[in-house]
């Protein structure tokens, strides 16, 4: 189903004058917003079978432990940010949940109807949103998550205040990202491998190696676990936590709107 809140236009509001990085460069807001957004248009296709083979499969263990420290439970409403290909969506609706999948991008979107669509999943909202100016009203949901896509908002505090803002009384926030491991060894380690071979198997799978090192440099550029906690303090979440995986590999961000 899709959603009639959709903003077909996925308008964007005019924004500062200053720098926002995208990834290793320092551009301006408007472009990488249309920059990202060419990025997920040329990767949709095949970006679960990247995600497969960048992380040997792992990806998916990571979000089965993201969606269990969401609980998702019957009947409450959920909206899953950035999630347009479905795979936080169908974790969360097999335990009953309402869920609404929200992306800024439409291919991405129309990747994870189809995959519903061959599961025989029904019963998803898809509709197409800027994080950055939600179209729902204040305390429409009982939980907002958000998996691999915070990094790639153009306004990382904007998007965390509308998650706070849709978010009802005793509402929860749940953000899966890339961070940057503190295990020795495997740090320098990884750099080699995201850096030197993610590209690479980008161009030979998805013909699109410039997009993965993107990806790879968003990474490299997000801010810290501590800093990142702070932001979303700033939201006004209370009770943040942090769980690192992988030595911060990758961490599990969360707080509660009370």
């Amino acid at each position: 189903m899709i959603d009639p809140a959709s903003t077909e236009s996925a308008s964007i509001p005019s924004a500062p004058a200053s720098s926002v990085s995208f990834g290793y460069e320092d551009v301006a807001p408007e472009e990488k917003t249309q920059r990202v957004g060419a990025v997920f248009s040329n990767v949709a296709a095949k970006y679960d079978v990247m995600n497969d083979a960048m992380s040997a499969g792992m990806h998916r263990l990571w979000k089965d432990r993201f969606v269990r420290r969401v609980k998702p439970r019957a009947g409450e409403a959920i909206l899953d940010m950035a999630g347009g290909t479905g795979d936080i969506a169908f974790r969360l609706a097999a335990a009953g949940a309402e869920v609404t999948v929200a992306d800024i991008n439409q291919e991405m979107l129309d990747v994870g109807i189809e995959r519903a669509l061959d599961r025989g999943i029904d019963g998803l909202v898809w509709s197409r949103q800027n994080a950055e100016t939600l179209s729902y009203p204040d305390r429409l949901f009982d939980a907002y998550t958000i998996a691999f896509g915070i990094r790639n908002v153009t306004r990382i505090d904007a998007a965390l205040a509308e998650a706070h803002r849709v978010l009802k009384f005793g509402g929860r926030f749940f953000c899966l990202e890339f961070s940057t491991t503190e295990w020795p060894g495997f740090k320098e380690a990884y750099d080699v491998y995201s850096h030197k071979i993610v590209p690479r198997l980008g161009q030979a799978i998805a013909g699109d190696g410039e997009s993965y090192r993107y990806l790879i440099e968003s990474i490299r550029r997000f801010p810290p676990m501590p800093e990142f906690e702070s932001m979303i303090r700033a939201a006004g979440f209370t009770r943040t936590h942090v769980e690192p995986i992988l030595g911060g590999l990758v961490a599990i961000h969360s707080g509660w709107k009370v």
